[in-house]
Formats: structure tokens, sequence, C-alpha cells
């Protein structure tokens, strides 16, 4: 079998990863899923797409900042070990002064990222998704997928807010508005338009995104375990990522959640661009030319 190619190696010349800001870390988790399966293979199936992009985004060259892929992630451990790993990887990254980018994987490797990245300092989340992930339970897991965020509020207190939620629970409703979390969810999106400015004026200056692809509309991304209608389109995503990051600085992100199909390389594509599409996102924000 072929090596799997690091993210955009087709148009990457050799870089000595102490020069690239951006880390790439596979992380093929799978340990929670609940209805459709298939995250294992996500990271894989990003990266052999993204040997396709172009390398300039149709705005800029991200790929000039540097583009580094570690080894995957062992997730052949119990959730705890693994999410030990996972913090590590990223600790890693972190001191090497680069950018920690997850390629997903099941969403609940996020908390690994998010308990690296706590050591540095505050921070708030950014997290799109078709689901609020505030259960404090799943099928008797705490650490599930459904679950991480509320992992993330109440064991690491950060400030959270979410875009394009269209499907929680009762008691997920009732956490998000006892513990004041913002959203802006895909109805209001799909009936008002993309506010000029989507977060709160107080949320924290340093922000990470959490990229749930079922956060998109099936008719933009199909494969994923819970793809749910009425969802974000592609340039409405593009453009709250926009708006989100402007005059904030983003420590970090990850693209989780994407369950290959053998029939649907156009989600595997997809997936694949919107991690460029946000790397670009952040080279211009820190260039000031957005």
């Amino acid at each position: 079998m072929n090596p799997v190619p690091g993210f955009l190696a087709s148009e990457i010349d050799s870089q000595k990863p102490e020069d690239c800001f951006f880390h790439v870390i596979p992380i093929p988790m799978e340990h929670s899923v609940s209805y459709g399966s298939g995250t294992v293979k996500g990271p894989d199936a990003i990266l052999h797409a993204s040997q396709q992009l172009e390398a300039w985004d149709g705005q800029s060259f991200p790929l000039q900042m540097g583009i580094h892929t570690t080894a995957p992630v062992d997730c052949s451990a119990d959730t705890g070990v693994v999410l030990e790993r996972i913090t590590s990887a990223a600790g890693k990254t972190i001191s090497a002064g680069a950018l920690p980018v997850g390629l997903g994987g099941e969403h609940s490797l996020t908390l690994g990222l998010l308990r690296a990245l706590k050591q540095t300092g505050p921070f708030g989340i950014v997290q799109f998704d078709a689901h609020a992930d505030l259960r404090d339970e799943y099928e008797g897991n705490r650490f599930s997928h459904a679950c991480v965020m509320r992992r993330a509020v109440e064991e690491l207190d950060l400030p959270l807010f979410q875009i394009g939620v269209r499907a929680l629970c009762h008691k997920e409703h009732l956490f998000r508005t006892e513990a004041g979390i913002g959203f802006l969810d895909a109805r209001t999106v799909h009936e008002s338009g993309v506010p000029r400015n989507p977060l709160p004026g107080d949320f924290p200056e340093k922000i990470y995104i959490s990229f749930d692809v079922d956060g998109l509309d099936p008719s933009v991304i199909r494969a994923t375990g819970t793809p749910v209608p009425g969802g974000l389109g592609w340039y409405q995503s593009i453009q709250l990522l926009e708006r989100c990051t402007k005059n904030r600085t983003t420590i970090g992100f990850d693209v989780v959640e994407l369950s290959p199909s053998p029939l649907d390389h156009a989600s595997d594509f997809t997936a694949a661009q919107l991690v460029y599409s946000i790397m670009g996102i952040i080279q211009r924000g820190k260039s000031g030319t957005f």
C-alpha cells in the first residue's frame, strides 16, 4: 500500500517541520460514533484529496506559511489514553511555535487538542456543527462525541460559541441557556443571513475553531455519520469563518467527522478544501489583507 501523503504534498517542496507554521495532525479516532461509521478513515481521505487542491486558494498561497504533516496519533487504546496522546502531539506542535490542525476522526478528539492549548492561556471555542455536543453523557459515555463541548465548558472552563446547530436535545437546550453559551443556529442564518459580527463583543481575542463537517448542509458534504438537512452553505461558512476570525488570533483548528464513502470523493475533496480555506483565512488575517 502506498504511504499516505502529507497535506498538499503534491505542491510543497521539502520543508523542515520547524520552518512550518501549520502542523497537520491526523487523528483517526473512532470510539463512540452512534450512527454512521467510518470516521477512522477521515484523515487519510482528506490527505489524499488534498493532493488535488490548487496551491492558490483564490486569494492567497497558504502553503507559503509552511505545512508539515505529523505522524498519525495512535488511536488503538481506550479513550482516556488516546486523548492523552492527542494532547501530547498537540503540545509538541505548540512548543515548536506552530499552529495545530487536527484532522478527524470523531469529534471527541477535540478535547485532547483543547487540553494542550489551555496550557498556553485563555481562549474561546468557535464550534461549527449540526449538533450542540453538550450532553453530559451519551450511551453511558461522558467522553462521547456528543459530549465534547460539555467537557470543554465544564472541565476546561472555556467560553463557547456555536454556529450552525439544528439538532439538540432538550437537556442540551437547557444547559446552553443556563451556561450562557452563545449561538447562531442554522435557521437564523437561513432567515437573517450572516451577521456582520457573529461573535459577541466580549468573546476572547484568541479563538480555536472546531469544524464538524456535518455543520455544512448534506448538499455540500454528505459523507458524515449524521447528516442533518438545513445546514450551512459553503460560502455562508467561509463568510462566517472570515468574520469570526477578523481582528482575532486563531490558535488552532480541527476538521472532524468526515466518514468517507467510495462513491463520494466530492465530500473528501470538500473537507480538504475546507482545511486549506481555513489556513488561507488565518494567513490573510495575520497579514491584514482581509
